[in-house]
């Protein structure tokens, strides 16, 4: 069989669709990662070339390979309890705000984008449960997104490794986790805390559904964005959160720096957003 090769202008080509289709922007350091999934991609469809794989990845009515592919190009590294600092945040200084302004008994809603394999969503139900004395008087929903559609399967699953829970305390790992073999079986009720969902932040008709937010988390995904992408998400998240409600993103990210819609919240645990109130 012929060697597959990815030339420059074959990358330049794609990596200017994935763009249009993911708001991922592939930078040329990241060449031969690119490279080699989409040479997996090539040959698992039975393509005989890059051109002949492109052209139906373009074309393909069902979405199905460009889900795929999807899936393989995106980083999904994570783990429990992952920047601590800001669930304590939102147990000691947030969710005390959003309940002292509510009008009315509706549920909190917090959104969780990307999920990754669903670590900082039952991180989320945990410390909730855990930590925030509240939870007794007040409904909260949990729902955590992301785009690739096997991570999110093993979201739901909730089998993670040693690695992933090293940071969990001894008691919550008894409570919450059955050990598996090698690994920690995450427990029903966490499992059924969390509503998994598939969006693409940067396609409208998914993100259209998913308003009325106290609190997203959306940590380490911008950086994957460049400028013109990171403030169209800033945005979407701006008309998916409730006026007055929060937004934590990774330690190495700044909506200061992204977008002028929030105002920036110093908290004794961590600076995280607002949308400000109407009026």
């Amino acid at each position: 069989m012929t060697k597959i090769a990815i030339t420059d202008d074959d990358f330049q080509k794609f990596r200017e669709y994935f763009y249009r289709k993911t708001g991922i922007n592939f930078e040329t350091t990241k060449r031969y990662f690119v490279d080699k999934r989409l040479v997996e991609r090539v040959e698992a469809t039975g393509s005989d070339s890059f051109r002949s794989y492109f052209s139906m990845l373009r074309f393909q009515v069902s979405g199905a390979e460009l889900q795929q592919l999807t899936n393989l190009m995106t980083v999904n590294e994570t783990y429990f309890l992952r920047e601590e600092y800001q669930f304590k945040c939102l147990v000691d200084s947030v969710l005390p705000e959003i309940v002292q302004s509510k009008s009315d008994k509706s549920p909190i809603r917090i959104w969780c984008i990307p999920s990754s394999s669903g670590e900082e969503a039952y991180t989320v139900a945990m410390y909730l449960m855990e930590r925030w004395p509240g939870l007794v008087r007040w409904d909260v929903e949990i729902i955590s997104s992301d785009i690739d559609t096997g991570i999110l399967h093993k979201a739901r699953v909730g089998r993670y490794s040693t690695r992933s829970v090293q940071h969990v305390p001894a008691p919550w790992l008894t409570k919450y986790f059955t050990r598996m073999g090698d690994d920690y079986q995450i427990c029903e009720d966490l499992r059924q805390a969390v509503e998994f969902t598939r969006v693409n932040l940067a396609e409208p008709g998914d993100t259209r559904p998913y308003r009325n937010f106290d609190v997203i988390f959306c940590r380490n995904l911008l950086i994957y964005f460049d400028d013109v992408s990171r403030k169209a998400a800033a945005e979407t998240f701006y008309d998916a959160l409730k006026p007055g409600g929060y937004i934590c993103l990774g330690h190495s990210e700044s909506m200061s720096r992204i977008s002028s819609l929030y105002k920036i919240r110093k908290f004794p645990e961590a600076i995280i957003y607002q949308k400000p109130l109407e009026g």
